[in-house]
């Protein structure tokens, strides 16, 4: 049963986007401190920041809500990674092990949503990886 939002996988997998972001921010140019690297740190933390508040909100409803405000953030992140990459800030090699794992977490979120009934382009998304997916471990225990 998940008892809180650490038990989601798409908490943990959003906190290791995190991190990921984190250490590879941490190369970016001083004169980045409060530019780029503190608005992509800020779209990463907003990430499971808004799984776990939708999950501590008690209604499908709300959940759906903050994983549709933590899919626009982890959007935010991949656009920040690119620019970031555009003007030779980060190596290639490292955004594309960041980006593989924020696309790891779209696709945990888009999973997560389609099992609370969502739709939208996270639960289009979701259906077309995989059309023959009807169940989803990470919604075990999830009150509705």
């Amino acid at each position: 049963m998940t008892s809180t939002h650490r038990d989601l996988l798409a908490w943990q997998r959003a906190m290791d986007l995190c991190e990921q972001v984190y250490r590879a921010s941490a190369g970016l140019p001083d004169d980045e401190r409060f530019g780029l690297r503190d608005q992509l740190r800020r779209a990463a933390v907003a990430i499971p920041s808004n799984i776990a508040e939708g999950h501590g909100r008690g209604s499908h409803a709300e959940f759906r809500h903050f994983l549709l405000i933590a899919r626009g953030s982890l959007r935010e992140v991949e656009t920040q990674l690119e620019l970031a990459c555009r003007l030779k800030m980060m190596d290639a090699p490292l955004m594309a092990s960041v980006e593989a794992q924020a696309e790891a977490v779209g696709r945990v979120l888009a999973g997560l949503s389609v099992s609370l009934g969502t739709s939208g382009p996270a639960a289009t998304e979701s259906a077309l990886r995989n059309p023959t997916s009807h169940s989803n471990p990470e919604m075990k225990g999830v009150q509705s």
